[in-house]
């Protein structure tokens, strides 16, 4: 009895755990807290936060428990994102809950969409430097477009092992921009330029909106052709919603269908970081090289916003160049509280919205080019 009693005991995840899953339970922890009451992207950190908990509760290796097990339950869940099925889907929700019209009213702003992805080229180049081979360098910069999805579908495709940190250092960027926007914002602008009033954006007709996705897809996927699985769902999805007759397929698209994949792919990415697997030197240095991404991104596009208005007779407010990264719309939200601590009166959010929108565009033409450039 005594002998079963003790056997019991050493396999319980008391016994089995050491001081990095007990880490790793309270980062979790953490999301889930940031998620609830800062309300940091709450349906990206609750479910991530939980899979960091399910993901480090320690099992014996060939019970079929844990996420990295072939017959394992949770192994069948991550076949979505090793196999980068779940972004596409999230990419269809995303068109169908986009709207265009202030990107379309505007084009010009799309240009600070494309500056916002220096980021990501410039942390590809730092990351070589550092050590890291080619397509675990091109996986880390694509954490500066500020984009989930687009990250952990080139990291399945250029580097699986990396899909842990990369997913999570992402998210945690994308949930973390009230945070860490701000202070660059208003170091890179003046009182003045945060006081710019925009012109009023032009009509859009419903035919523009119905032509666009197709145009759209047409010269992104031209021009990056491995961009295809993920800007192909972006514009079919906004196609469904433009074209009215399709509706029924739209809603699906934005509330069915991205919300399940998003529970999915949450729990899984969080389930990823297993202690043993996530714990390592190669993960910190993922984290600060997609900080430092994070920031490059937000600069630039903010830098390229002041320069546009030298040579422009309408200026724009170089705020909503931050924007350019594709954290949809909370980046765009920042921008507008940021205007508005300076002047209460001046609205810029929908004017943040075109260079937030071409900024997914961007990151994922961004993901495209690298993916056909390492392989």
């Amino acid at each position: 009895m005594e002998n079963l009693i003790l056997d019991f005991l050493s396999n319980t995840g008391f016994a089995l755990a050491d001081y990095r899953h007990y880490i790793m339970i309270l980062i979790g922890i953490l999301f889930i807290y940031l998620g609830i009451a800062k309300h940091y992207e709450p349906l990206l950190l609750v479910p991530i936060g939980f899979g960091i908990l399910v993901g480090n509760i320690p099992v014996f290796k060939g019970l079929g428990l844990g996420i990295y097990e072939d017959n394992s339950v949770l192994h069948y869940l991550y076949f979505g994102v090793t196999s980068g099925i779940y972004p596409p889907l999230i990419f269809l929700g995303i068109g169908a809950l986009t709207d265009f019209t202030t990107m379309l009213a505007r084009p010009s702003l799309m240009i600070l969409g494309a500056a916002a992805q220096m980021g990501i080229f410039l942390t590809f180049l730092g990351a070589l430097a550092l050590g890291f081979a080619p397509n675990e360098a091109a996986s880390i910069g694509i954490i500066g477009g500020a984009d989930g999805p687009t990250a952990i579908f080139l990291t399945a495709k250029l580097a699986p092992k990396l899909i842990g940190p990369i997913a999570v250092a992402a998210y945690s960027y994308m949930a973390l921009v009230p945070v860490i926007q701000p202070p660059i914002m208003k170091l890179l602008t003046t009182r003045k330029e945060r006081l710019i009033r925009m012109e009023e954006l032009r009509e859009v007709s419903k035919r523009e909106k119905i032509i666009f996705p197709i145009i759209g897809f047409l010269l992104c996927c031209f021009l990056a052709p491995a961009a295809l699985p993920l800007l192909g769902m972006l514009f079919f999805g906004n196609l469904l919603k433009e074209c009215v007759v399709a509706e029924r397929l739209a809603k699906t698209a934005r509330s069915s269908v991205i919300d399940t994949v998003t529970i999915l792919l949450g729990i899984t990415v969080g389930a990823s970081t297993q202690a043993d697997v996530f714990l390592t030197p190669q993960s910190v240095g993922i984290f600060v090289l997609g900080a430092l991404s994070f920031g490059i991104a937000t600069g630039s596009g903010v830098i390229f916003a002041k320069i546009m208005n030298l040579f422009m007779t309408h200026k724009i407010n170089p705020l909503i160049g931050a924007a350019g990264v594709s954290a949809v719309p909370d980046s765009a939200r920042v921008v507008q509280v940021v205007g508005q601590a300076e002047d209460p009166t001046n609205f810029l959010l929908m004017h943040a919205m075109a260079p937030n929108i071409s900024g997914v565009i961007g990151s994922a033409i961004g993901a495209g080019v690298l993916w056909s450039f390492i392989l």
